[in-house]
């Protein structure tokens, strides 16, 4: 009787080749368990639309609906638009948590895992695969801000300045979905998250001004991570901006850098330690 032996992923399957075979080797299931991230694209193509036109309806909504902010100098809509991407940004933690628990639930990363292929590869499949979806999602909000009004008024390396600010944004946000949903481990639960999500998201200047909020209230406004970015993004793009003199509105940029990458240095490792404790 034959027994059969669980593959250790930990280790690379040639190890002969030094650091470049196992560089390649990582790439290449890398973009493996990417191109089969992508494929669900096609596959759920009414799940891809329906991420992408729920943000655009919520800054039609804001726009048109309420048509003003309380606080905001200048015109609202180019101040709602940076708002908007900033929290397309940290709602795509919602879709990011879904997918992982859906491959949880249905056991299709423990059958990656039981595979030789290079142990991270399943983490940068995903978070290549999200960021792909989120810098689409930015463009078609980019577009629809542009159609309704919106302009920035800067160069274009301030253009994709603010651009880069918010994909680490959306970094952030990833590894912050990746390592709930493996916490949670039920897609069930994504709706608890989202609960938390939501008023996060609205408890930032990314609508209104802070000056126009109780005093406590707005200090916590300002030092949100999505205010930071927020502000950061409309200095980028030469639009009107929440007024204050406070230290976390002057360094926006700083902040709209130094939160993410917090976030990650604490996230990212923590994420990767569940992935590798999930067989345990």
């Amino acid at each position: 009787m034959s027994v059969t032996h669980p593959v250790d992923t930990t280790l690379p399957v040639d190890t002969a080749n030094g650091t470049g075979s196992k560089l390649s080797w990582a790439l290449a299931d890398s973009w493996t368990m990417t191109r089969r991230e992508l494929a669900h694209w096609r596959r759920q193509p009414v799940q891809v639309v329906v991420g992408l036109v729920f943000p655009v309806m919520m800054l039609l909504m804001f726009g048109y609906l309420i048509g003003g902010g309380a606080g905001v100098q200048g015109d609202f809509t180019d101040y709602l638009v940076p708002g908007m991407l900033t929290m397309t940004m940290a709602f795509g933690l919602e879709g990011t948590m879904l997918a992982v628990t859906q491959d949880l639930g249905k056991g299709v990363i423990d059958r990656f895992r039981s595979m030789p292929m290079h142990s991270g590869a399943v983490l940068v499949g995903r978070s290549v695969a999200d960021m792909l979806q989120s810098v689409v999602g930015l463009t078609v909000m980019l577009a629809v801000g542009y159609a309704i009004g919106w302009r920035w008024h800067e160069g274009f390396a301030s253009f994709m300045g603010a651009v880069g600010l918010l994909l680490l944004l959306r970094f952030a946000m990833l590894w912050i979905g990746i390592h709930l949903a493996m916490v949670a481990g039920k897609p069930e639960l994504v709706q608890a998250v989202q609960i938390l999500v939501w008023p996060v998201s609205f408890l930032s200047n990314a609508i209104a001004s802070p000056e126009s909020m109780p005093s406590w209230l707005g200090t916590i406004v300002e030092w949100n991570p999505m205010s930071a970015t927020a502000t950061a993004v409309r200095g980028l793009f030469g639009n009107p901006g929440a007024a204050g003199d406070s230290w976390a509105a002057t360094h926006a940029e700083l902040l709209a850098v130094a939160w993410p990458v917090a976030l990650i240095a604490v996230f990212f490792p923590l994420a990767v330690k569940r992935f590798r404790d999930l067989s345990r």
